[in-house]
C-alpha cells in the first residue's frame, strides 16, 4: 500500500458526506462504509491505518489539525504515527470507488421507482428526484420537489402577492389587512348599492348619494333611527309625534335641572325680603319718633340745656315747619324734675343711608323674581304649545299603528315565504351532497376490468373490524365496460366465516346495472383477485371462474347480489410485524375480470 501519496485534486473531492444505507438494492457490505459518516462511501480515501472515509469527511476531519483516528482506537489497533489523520497522508482508493458506483441503487424517496447504480445515482438523480421532499424555503413545509412551483403559487402562507387593484405587492397571510387598506379597494355603497367604488372616493360618494342613510337631525334629543338622505323630511314629518315627545322630555329636563338649581336661592332671598321689610317698618317707626320728639317744646328746666345742646350739635334737626302734635297735657300736681335730651341729627343720616340700602337689595330681589317668573312663564307657554302639537298628532300616531300593524301581516308573509324558501334550498343541498357521492364513485370507476382499491389507515380499519364496529368494507363500483357487467368487492379485515380472526376475507358482488338486460345472464366471467406488494415481489393471488347455478351470479333482482370469493385469501399472520403489503398504512387490492368472449 503506498504511503504519502499527495491529495486529490479538486475535481475528484466532493462537498457531501456519503450516500445513504438505505440506496442499496443488495446486500450492505461494512467494506463499503466510511469510517466517519458511516453511509456508504463517496469519493472514497485510504488513510495509511487502511480504514476508508470519504473525501469530504476526511477533509473535515483533518481540517482542524491531525487527529487521531477513531476506527483504529475501536479496533484497539492505535499506533503512532500510522494511525494519526493529517492532510497528505490519504489517497484516493479508486478501486474501492469503482466498486461503490457499480452497485445497484434504488431511490429512497417515497413513491419513486427510479432503479440503477450508485454512479447513475449521483449523475442523474441524487437532488433531481421529483419525489424528493425539501423544505419550502419561505414557510419551512416540508413539500415534494415536484409539487414546489404549485406550493410557491397556490399553497405558501409566505407567498408575495399583487394586489389586483392597487399593484402594491403584499404576503399571502397579510391579504385582510391589505384589504382593509387598499386605497383602491372596491367598496359597495350601503344606500344605492353602487359597486367597485374606490376606497379613497367612498368619503366623497356618501356625502353627494341620497340613498345613503344618516342618522335623523333629532338625534340630540335620543332619536336613534338612521335614514335615507332623500327621504329625511318624509321620515321627520311622520316621525313628528315620537320627535316633539322626545323634545319634550328633554325641555322638562332642563326645566327640572333649572328648578333644581334655583329653590335654594329663592328661599333663602325670600326669607332676606321679609326680614329686611320688617326692618324697614321698625327704621321708618324710629324715623317718624326721632324726628316728633325733636321737633316738640322743652321739658320744664330744660329749655337752657336744650338750647345749649342744639348749639352745639352741628347740624340742624327736621324743620319746624313740620306739623307736630299738640304737647301732652300734664297733671297739675305732678312736676318733671328730669330733662330729655334728642338724639343727634347725625344718627339719622346714618338711618337714612341704610334705609336706602335696604331698599336698593329689595328692589334687586324683586328684580330677579321678576326675572325667574318670567322664565318660568316661557317655560310653561313651550310646554303648552308641545301639548297641542302632541294632541294634534295622536291622530297620525293611530294611522302610524295601523300602518304598522299591516306592515307586521306583510313581513310574517314574507317570513312564511322565506321558511318555504330555506326548506327548498336544504332539499337542493341534499341533493348536491348525494350527486358529489356519486361524482366521486364515478371518478373512481374503471371500464376495463381491471380495478385497483386503495385502502388507507389499515391499522385503525381494522381495528374497528375486530370490534365489530365495521367488519365489512365495499368498495367503489367498477364496469366490464361502459355498458357491461356492473360488480364491487367485499373485503373482510379480520375475515369473515371459516376465515374469521385468521384470515384477511376478499369477495366479488355483482351489482345491478343499467344495462343488465343487454348482457348474457349468469355472469360467466374468470375473476383474478390480488393482494399487491408494494415492492413488486410476491402478489397474493387467488382466481376463480364463477359457479353458474349459484345465485350470486345470476341476474341481480336487488341492489347487489350474495357476495362470492375467498375467506381464506390471505393469513393475517402475513400482516404482521414488517412486511411489503402495508406501506405507509395503505394496503392495495386489485381486480381482474377476464373479458374473453364479452
Amino acid at each position: 500500500m503506498a504511503t504519502q501519496e499527495p491529495s486529490p485534486p479538486s475535481s475528484m473531492e466532493s462537498n457531501k458526506p456519503g450516500f445513504p444505507k438505505k440506496i442499496l438494492g443488495n446486500k450492505l457490505e461494512d467494506k463499503h462504509l466510511c469510517n466517519c459518516c458511516h453511509n456508504i462511501l463517496r469519493r472514497p480515501f485510504q488513510a495509511q491505518c487502511g480504514h476508508r472515509f470519504c473525501s469530504y469527511c476526511f477533509n473535515r476531519t483533518v481540517s482542524n489539525g491531525p487527529q487521531k483516528c477513531n476506527a483504529c482506537i475501536k479496533e484497539d489497533i492505535f499506533e503512532e504515527p500510522t494511525s494519526v489523520l493529517k492532510q497528505g497522508c490519504a489517497f484516493p482508493d479508486n478501486a474501492v470507488r469503482r466498486e461503490v458506483e457499480s452497485l445497484s441503487a434504488v431511490c429512497i424517496n417515497e413513491d419513486c421507482t427510479w432503479k440503477g447504480t450508485i454512479k447513475e445515482y449521483e449523475l442523474n438523480h441524487e437532488g433531481k428526484c421529483e419525489f424528493m421532499i425539501i423544505p419550502c424555503p419561505s414557510c419551512k413545509e416540508r413539500i415534494r420537489f415536484n409539487e414546489q412551483e404549485r406550493h410557491n403559487e397556490r399553497e405558501c402562507p409566505e407567498r408575495t402577492l399583487n394586489c389586483k387593484y392597487c399593484k402594491e405587492p403584499f404576503h399571502f397571510k397579510n391579504i385582510k389587512a391589505h384589504d382593509e387598506i387598499c386605497p383602491k379597494y372596491p367598496m359597495i355603497c350601503e344606500g344605492c348599492a353602487k359597486k367597485k367604488i374606490p376606497r379613497e372616493k367612498y368619503v366623497d360618494h356618501i356625502k353627494l348619494c341620497s340613498k345613503f342613510r344618516t342618522p335623523c337631525r333629532f338625534h340630540v334629543v335620543g332619536c336613534d333611527m338612521s335614514v335615507e338622505k332623500e327621504k329625511i323630511h318624509d321620515h321627520e314629518r311622520a316621525y313628528a309625534y315620537e320627535h316633539l315627545n322626545l323634545l319634550l322630555h328633554y325641555i322638562m329636563g332642563m326645566k327640572v335641572s333649572m328648578e333644581g338649581l334655583q329653590p335654594q336661592g329663592l328661599e333663602i332671598a325670600g326669607h332676606k325680603l321679609l326680614e329686611l321689610q320688617q326692618s324697614l317698618r321698625e327704621l321708618e317707626a324710629r324715623v317718624s319718633q326721632l324726628s316728633t320728639t325733636s321737633s316738640g317744646p322743652p321739658v320744664q328746666g330744660a329749655a337752657a340745656s336744650s338750647s345749649s345742646s342744639s348749639s352745639s350739635a352741628g347740624p340742624p334737626g327736621p324743620p319746624a315747619s313740620a306739623p307736630l302734635p299738640p304737647p301732652p297735657t300734664l297733671p297739675p300736681t305732678l312736676s318733671v324734675s328730669t330733662s330729655f335730651t334728642p338724639l343727634p341729627s347725625s344718627v339719622g343720616a346714618a338711618l337714612e343711608l341704610q334705609l336706602h340700602s335696604e331698599k336698593t337689595k329689595v328692589a334687586e330681589l324683586g328684580r330677579r323674581c321678576t326675572e325667574l317668573e318670567v322664565k318660568s312663564g316661557t317655560f310653561e307657554n313651550v310646554v303648552c304649545v308641545l301639548n297641542r302639537e302632541v294632541e294634534r298628532f295622536a291622530t297620525t300616531m293611530e294611522a302610524s299603528n295601523r300602518q304598522h300593524k299591516l306592515d307586521q301581516d306583510k313581513i310574517e308573509a314574507l317570513s312564511n315565504k322565506v321558511r318555504q324558501l330555506e326548506r327548498t334550498v336544504g332539499l337542493k343541498d341534499l341533493t348536491v351532497v348525494e350527486m358529489e357521492g356519486r361524482l366521486r364513485e364515478m371518478s373512481a370507476t374503471t371500464f376495463d376490468g381491471i380495478f385497483i382499491w386503495r385502502i388507507s389507515d389499515f391499522a385503525k380499519k381494522r381495528q374497528d373490524a375486530i370490534a365489530g364496529r365495521a367488519p365489512a368494507m365495499f368498495s367503489p363500483a367498477f364496469y366490464t365496460s361502459k355498458y357491461g357487467y356492473k360488480m364491487c368487492l367485499r373485503i373482510y379485515l379480520n375475515g369473515d366465516g371459516t376465515g374469521r380472526g385468521s384470515h384477511l376475507s376478499l369477495f366479488f358482488v355483482v351489482m345491478r346495472g343499467l344495462s343488465d338486460a343487454l348482457l348474457k345472464w349468469p355472469f360467466n366471467q374468470k375473476v383474478t383477485l390480488m393482494l399487491l406488494d408494494q415492492s413488486n415481489r410476491e402478489h397474493i393471488i387467488d382466481a376463480f371462474r364463477p359457479d353458474v347455478t349459484s345465485s350470486s351470479f345470476q341476474r341481480p333482482v336487488s341492489e347487489m347480489n350474495i357476495a362470492s370469493g375467498c375467506p381464506l385469501f390471505c393469513p393475517l399472520s402475513k400482516l404482521d410485524g414488517k412486511n411489503s403489503y402495508i406501506r405507509d398504512d395503505t394496503i392495495f387490492i386489485k381486480a381482474i375480470v377476464d373479458l374473453t368472449g364479452l
